[in-house]
């Protein structure tokens, strides 16, 4: 059964044409990519629900830096690196800091996503171009031989293979594109929150006698992600 499947699917493959390569390319890039984005999002997640947050931000609120300092060391979360960043430029300007460090979470959120949306649009297209490229190879049996029109019918069914493959690509990469999108606007939201949440605990601890301006971070040994 699995060997007639196969055997099905490489003659479908050949039947579309040249074109079908570069949609066997699309395809390739569009499941990598989609597994890559959703293995990242599936850690985000994790570490969205990790209660340290809660625990420095108490510590900082409280003016123990050096505390919450260790616990934004130990995990890689983009909450806790934007706290760090906070804290380790609390002589300049720690919310400043805190915003940037969230914008750069933010770029590797919406990494290869113009990959995505690029391959919704191209996957279509090359799957069109592969159909008109049939087509006219088989119009041009047209007032050549006895059986024309036969041929020229089953040519344009093979031919429409490309746009339905193409159209499938886009399909499967539209879904995860748009629920991508979904997650980086939520992702900024809880970060603009935890910045927010950051700079109320700064001024608390500031207000209390133990502003971050005095606060020496130690020099990094190494972190673990």
């Amino acid at each position: 059964m699995n060997t007639h499947l196969a055997n099905a699917a490489v003659e479908t493959f050949v039947k579309g044409g040249p074109i079908m390569w570069p949609l066997l390319a699309c395809l390739i890039l569009a499941v990598a990519t989609v597994a890559e984005r959703a293995l990242w999002w599936r850690r985000v997640s994790r570490l969205r629900d990790d209660p340290e947050f809660s625990r420095a931000l108490w510590d900082v609120r409280l003016g123990n830096f050096g505390p919450a300092w260790e616990v934004t060391s130990a995990v890689r979360s983009p909450f806790l690196t934007a706290l760090r960043s906070g804290l380790a430029n609390g002589r300049t300007d720690p919310v400043a800091a805190m915003q940037l460090r969230a914008e750069e979470s933010m770029e590797e959120a919406a990494a290869r996503q113009w990959l995505l949306s690029t391959l919704v649009t191209l996957s279509p297209l090359l799957g069109l171009l592969g159909t008109v490229v049939g087509i006219m190879g088989s119009f041009s049996f047209i007032g050549t031989e006895q059986l024309a029109v036969a041929k020229v019918s089953g040519g344009v069914g093979e031919a429409l293979i490309a746009t339905a493959a193409g159209l499938g690509i886009a399909i499967l990469c539209l879904l995860p594109h748009n629920y991508f999108h979904r997650r980086q606007q939520s992702l900024r939201h809880d970060l603009e929150q935890a910045v927010n949440q950051a700079e109320i605990a700064l001024r608390a601890a500031a207000a209390a006698g133990r502003p971050v301006a005095d606060f020496q971070p130690a020099p990094e040994t190494g972190r673990r992600g």
